[in-house]
């Protein structure tokens, strides 16, 4: 057995593809749910499950964007676009996932456990990109 860890030999170019990966097993996982949701829960279920799962998704993405901002702080070179202008645009968005969680939940007379299974799916899809961090 190396001494050596999987976290420290970890490029930028790695993390962006697991985020990307990560992204990518969100959208799989609720294609996959989604339907098994309808058939036990219902349509309204279905599509808070959707919701939620959307927002995991736009949640991990965002995460990427935050990391690939602070990454080129931290190395000292330009990032691709201002901080300002990412910080911004992630107040914003969490503020629209608010909103759509608000209205979706009060609207949709479905199931609030499928719209936090949705939300938790990017915790489910990050946890597999560790393991397999750890792995490698």
């Amino acid at each position: 057995m190396t001494d050596e860890n999987a976290f420290i030999t970890l490029t930028d170019a790695d993390l962006k593809a697991a985020l990307f990966r990560a992204i990518r097993t969100v959208g799989v996982l609720a294609l996959v749910g989604a339907p098994v949701i309808l058939f036990f829960s219902g349509w309204q279920s279905a599509c808070l499950f959707l919701v939620g799962a959307a927002i995991s998704a736009a949640c991990v993405y965002e995460s990427q964007r935050l990391v690939a901002l602070v990454n080129a702080k931290l190395d000292n070179q330009r990032s691709p676009r201002s901080t300002g202008a990412v910080l911004g645009m992630f107040f914003l968005r969490l503020t629209f996932a608010g909103v759509v969680l608000y209205v979706s939940l009060r609207c949709l007379d479905g199931s609030a456990y499928a719209m936090i299974a949705g939300l938790a799916l990017a915790v489910v899809a990050l946890s597999v990109e560790v393991v397999k961090l750890t792995r490698s």
